[in-house]
């Protein structure tokens, strides 16, 4: 079992801006996921995976894929406050769910 946090590069945030936008995402997904899903997670460390992407059409492109597999995510927008414009889409989140399922999507990613 895992999390996986998709960043978009392309936007070239700071590790801050991604580490808080890697939260909302984390939380945003965890919150949509079945709750024996959740804690055969906890049960197993709790492990996230960072990748990234260099395109908002890609990170949609594994949004239709988690919706295909039915793996819970959260897309985060951000409110334009520091280094992205206002509704700029910076993260998907998925799951937490099992590993096999969420390389399916995410396998060919490389890692930030």
């Amino acid at each position: 079992m895992k999390q996986v946090m998709v960043v978009r590069n392309d936007l070239k945030m700071g590790k801050g801006k991604i580490a808080a936008q890697c939260c909302h995402g984390s939380l945003g997904a965890y919150k949509k996921t079945n709750p024996e899903k959740i804690r055969k997670w906890e049960n197993e460390a709790y492990a996230k995976v960072v990748c990234k992407v260099n395109s908002l059409e890609e990170l949609l492109e594994l949004k239709k894929q988690a919706i295909i597999n039915k793996v819970s995510y959260y897309l985060v927008v951000d409110a334009g406050r520091t280094q992205v414009p206002t509704s700029t889409t910076t993260v998907l989140a998925l799951g937490p769910d099992e590993d096999e399922i969420l390389d399916k999507i995410t396998g060919d990613l490389k890692l930030l």
